[in-house]
């Protein structure tokens, strides 16, 4: 009689069920055909699947603590493909079939001085460049650190809500995971500027607000109704997209009416009046992820990043 290795198969089963868990319940829906499905145009493709991103960066005055503090800012934007059940970015995406899709991932970072101590603070967004399968950004998350400690949350699309999980060093934070309805992220907005302008929503709607601001102000993560409006190009060029929140927040975002609608800058109005406001300095197409030879670091130079 064959022996039976229980603590084997106990193992085993705990690591399916681990594994199973990994992945999200998320499945792409089929498209609407009633209605005119966005699509990219070859412009579209050959600027952004070129195997390359856009680093841009910017000087920042950052509201904090009552005072305006001198920082920098840089946005990536680059498109890339992604796993619509893990979601992560596929390492072989010839060989994940239907579970490949197309996103277009921005991160965000911040970085400036409060006195003696500084913050760092990374946003990302992962947004379908595919809207008639997926109208909706797949992913965000955002971190800050600084000397008290640190903070994380994120954000999957499930099917029929967005998972949050946050993790905070504040005892009244704590460690928490809920459902937020599905509704329009303010950081999927910068995306859908570099997909099309024509997709930014506008009229009163609900919307999730970004994470820095939630996080920094300690506010509850919650759907919040805003006012969206977008301009006409004024005589520089120019199109502005503006979030109105009822809260008395108010986010500003300037950028190029022409493709591939550069982020030019933003404001960030807070309830108490001050301002945070980022102008780029100047930006490029790079493959970044192959320079990181100590003979690369002239590129900071050339990106005007501090060293």
């Amino acid at each position: 009689m064959k022996k039976i290795y229980i603590p084997f198969i106990l193992t085993v089963l705990a690591f399916t069920h681990y594994a199973c868990n990994q992945v999200n319940s998320y499945a792409p829906k089929q498209p609407d055909l009633s209605q005119e499905i966005w699509q990219p145009s070859e412009e579209f493709k050959k600027f952004w699947f070129s195997g390359e991103a856009e680093v841009a960066s910017f000087d920042l005055q950052q509201s904090r603590y009552g005072d305006i503090h001198q920082g920098h800012a840089v946005m990536i934007f680059v498109a890339e493909d992604f796993s619509l059940s893990k979601q992560v970015k596929l390492d072989y995406p010839q060989a994940a079939g239907s579970d490949k899709t197309s996103v277009m991932k921005l991160n965000m970072v911040k970085k400036f001085n409060t006195g003696i101590y500084p913050y760092s603070m990374m946003l990302s967004a992962f947004t379908p460049i595919e809207r008639g399968y997926q109208p909706h950004s797949l992913k965000t998350s955002s971190s800050i650190q600084e000397w008290c400690g640190h903070i994380y949350s994120q954000m999957n699309l499930e099917e029929d809500a967005y998972s949050l999980k946050e993790y905070s060093y504040f005892e009244f934070e704590g460690d928490s995971e809920r459902e937020l309805e599905i509704s329009l992220l303010e950081a999927e907005i910068w995306n859908l500027i570099r997909l099309d302008p024509a997709l930014l929503p506008v009229g009163s709607q609900s919307i999730i607000p970004g994470a820095f601001d939630s996080r920094l102000r300690h506010k509850r993560i919650s759907p919040v109704r805003a006012d969206l409006n977008l301009s006409e190009a004024n005589e520089e060029g120019l199109r502005t997209y503006t979030i109105a929140y009822s809260s008395r927040r108010t986010l500003t975002i300037n950028f190029d009416a022409a493709f591939p609608h550069r982020i030019m800058g933003w404001t960030e109005t807070l309830p108490s009046g001050q301002q945070t406001i980022a102008n780029r300095k100047t930006g490029r197409m790079i493959d970044y992820w192959t320079r990181n030879d100590p003979g690369d670091s002239y590129l900071r130079d050339e990106l005007s990043l501090p060293n």
